[in-house]
């Protein structure tokens, strides 16, 4: 029992959880929709959750360290429709630099929100509601109602959401399904092991602790807000490659899903505690609902408030549920600590005393 304390940590209980939801939404909405239990099923919600998850990483990154990023939707749809445009007028652009220009991009427009929370010391709920607008708006100013359609498009951007990589069980693993699996799994290993990744832990639990013993606390917030910007770039030129009709309004409400899929997989809010597999597990969970829901013709008004309960009940877990298991945890540990030693009798007392 006690090795299981040492191995298994409050949050990943909670992570257990999800899985098991999410397994029985699967098998609740598979008895109410016809034909639920297909690979056109599966690649649906597949598509969507790979972008939720991309963005859902950087967001993680962001909350780890007691902020919070509600840009990721506008950097996302800026960089969709920007690189949507440059491809329908290039069509000879590589693919990897189609995808260099959005990574840059969002990069760009994540250094602005570092360099004001981290050196400007504004919120960051302030400075990410400020860029949400500013980003959206100077698109909606530029381009207005222009359209970017699948045939100004270069085939090999519109063949890509079918671009199979490999099969397992009659189920077909697509490219970008795949390239998503791979950021989180990179980003997962990187928090556990690497010091930078542990330095995001150590800010959102005790940030003045953490000054205190020397961390570069501004450096690592602006850090955390370029990485998010990255990967919402990337899961713009993700976006653009799986709808390809593009407008300005793309990306509308991301921010709330990735939020969404953060503290639902067991990310704590108020920071120092979650890990990337967990809002992995949350983004499953937000497409499987939504797409599920979309396929039973539920209105896009009762799946985003079926989506903010959700977040008020994850939250809601973090405050009670997580902190009673804590405080069990360390009192199981505390009482290992100080159970009493036996008193030392016959030849070991005499060894005790030479």
């Amino acid at each position: 029992m006690t090795w299981l304390r040492r191995r298994i940590r409050p949050e990943q209980i909670r992570e257990l959880i999800l899985l098991l939801l999410i397994i029985v939404a699967v098998v609740s909405f598979g008895s109410l929709i016809d034909g639920y239990y297909s690979n056109r099923t599966f690649n649906r919600i597949a598509s969507g959750v790979a972008i939720i998850s991309v963005i859902a990483v950087g967001q993680t990154l962001v909350v780890l360290t007691r902020s919070i990023d509600l840009s990721v939707g506008s950097i996302t749809g800026c960089t969709a429709f920007i690189v949507g445009l440059a491809l329908a007028y290039h069509h000879d652009l590589s693919p990897l630099l189609a995808v260099a220009i959005a990574v840059t991009m969002g990069t760009a427009m994540g250094a602005v929100n570092g360099v004001i929370v981290a050196w400007g010391r504004v919120p960051p709920i302030i400075v990410t509601l400020g860029t949400l607008a500013i980003y959206r708006g100077i698109l909606v100013e530029s381009f207005g109602g222009y359209v970017i359609t699948t045939d100004k498009l270069p085939d090999w951007l519109v063949n890509l959401p079918t671009l199979t990589l490999f099969t397992i069980g009659g189920l077909d693993i697509r490219a970008m399904v795949a390239l998503a699996f791979t950021v989180v799994i990179v980003f997962h290993v990187a928090t556990s092991y690497l010091n930078l990744g542990r330095q995001f832990y150590a800010i959102g639990s005790n940030p003045e602790a953490a000054e205190l013993i020397g961390l570069p606390k501004q450096r690592i917030v602006f850090t955390v807000f370029l990485l998010s910007g990255a990967l919402s770039g990337l899961a713009g030129f993700m976006f653009l490659g799986r709808f390809g009709n593009v407008t300005v309004q793309a990306g509308n409400g991301l921010e709330l899903q990735s939020v969404a899929a953060v503290v639902v997989g067991a990310v704590n809010i108020f920071g120092g505690s979650g890990t990337v597999l967990g809002a992995m597990l949350g983004g499953v969970m937000i497409g499987t609902l939504d797409q599920s829901l979309l396929r039973l013709q539920i209105s896009e008004f009762w799946r985003d408030a079926i989506l903010g309960f959700l977040i008020l009940l994850a939250v809601a877990s973090d405050s009670i549920i997580l902190r009673r298991l804590r405080m069990l945890w360390g009192a199981a540990e505390l009482k290992l600590i100080a159970r009493p030693v036996p008193p030392l009798t016959g030849q070991a007392e005499e060894a005790a005393v030479r």
